[in-house]
């Protein structure tokens, strides 16, 4: 185990944090101190199958899921830690494929895995390999963002085509047998969100939607804030190939899982600031207006749909795809 760790996972991480080899990162508090005044904490486990998928695969989603969670909250992502378990049997060139893209990953998002822990189950104990990442960030002292904040009047922005991530890896499972070529839009979100908070001091809520969608979210803002959210379908951006998928299947993409997206809702006299700054960078260049939010009916999502009349939005209810991140 401990050839493993040192010859897979310190060689491919290697920083100074995670090379001294304690059982604990040890970090400077001044250092934190520095970038805010709050820390930010989260962690998040990934069970994906398969492993490998267009545009990315479990160490990429591992990373990626982590840092966006942190950055949407309005924290600067800093550190990671990995905890693997991975069944007995698993390709060594597997696990180095994994770990390679995680530090790509890593090195993009400007993080670092700096502790994490490796456990091996008998076969049939699990599915190759699951991860789990926990993140810490600091928050900036002049963010605030909280999903009950949104206000009457404010405007709804998502930052490109939904529903990618769900449909690569409904794809790439074959069971479709498919031509379509989808990649999964699997992708770090921090810098989108440091130029979105830049140009628009007026961001009220952010939120990454991953696993329920889109309209999970807007579903957790509405609640959250007593208001309604008003989307329109036609706004809504969604590749013909992920449309075509869902129109297949009787899926919508509007609960489709995210690994690259996320909800904002910002004050309706910074949108076009805000569509701009998203438009800008390269997370964002399909960014879209979809909507605003509204005092009534309180806690729900309606969408006006391209025949022009409404329909309610509900909360996704148990799992639409299984194993998805």
């Amino acid at each position: 185990m401990r050839d493993l760790i040192e010859d897979v996972f310190v060689s491919g991480f290697d920083n100074a944090a995670l090379n001294t080899a304690e059982d604990q990162a040890r970090l400077a508090l001044a250092d934190l101190a520095r970038l805010g005044d709050r820390l930010a904490f989260t962690t998040d486990s990934y069970v994906v199958d398969p492993l490998f998928f267009p545009g990315g695969d479990i160490g990429t989603l591992a990373v990626n899921g982590t840092v966006n969670d942190l950055a949407v909250g309005g924290a600067v992502p800093l550190f990671l830690s990995v905890g693997v378990i991975l069944e007995e049997g698993l390709q060594i060139s597997t696990l180095r494929r994994v770990v390679e893209s995680m530090r790509l990953a890593a090195a993009e998002a400007g993080v670092a895995v700096v502790t994490g822990d490796t456990k091996v189950v008998h076969r049939g104990a699990a599915d190759q390999l699951f991860i789990n990442t926990t993140g810490i960030g600091v928050i900036r002292g002049d963010v605030r963002l909280q999903a009950g904040a949104a206000k009457p009047g404010d405007v709804v922005l998502v930052n490109g085509s939904l529903g990618e991530h769900g449909a690569a890896v409904l794809n790439a499972r074959g069971d479709l047998a498919l031509d379509t070529k989808i990649e999964s839009d699997c992708r770090a979100l921090n810098g989108l969100v440091d130029s979105l908070l830049a140009a628009c001091p007026g961001v009220r809520s952010l939120r990454d939607a991953t696993r329920g969608g889109v309209a999970t979210v807007l579903n957790e803002f509405a609640l959250s804030a007593d208001v309604c959210m008003l989307v329109d379908e036609r706004a809504i951006p969604v590749r013909d190939e992920v449309r075509g998928v869902c129109e297949i299947l009787g899926l919508d993409p509007l609960y489709l899982a995210n690994e690259g997206k996320l909800v904002a809702v910002v004050s309706r006299d910074c949108a076009e600031r805000a569509l701009d700054a998203m438009r800008r960078h390269p997370a964002g260049r399909q960014a879209a207006i979809i909507g605003e939010v509204h005092d009534t009916p309180r806690g729900t999502v309606l969408m006006r749909t391209v025949l022009g009349g409404e329909r309610i939005v509900d909360m996704l209810v148990g799992e639409q795809l299984p194993r998805i991140c």
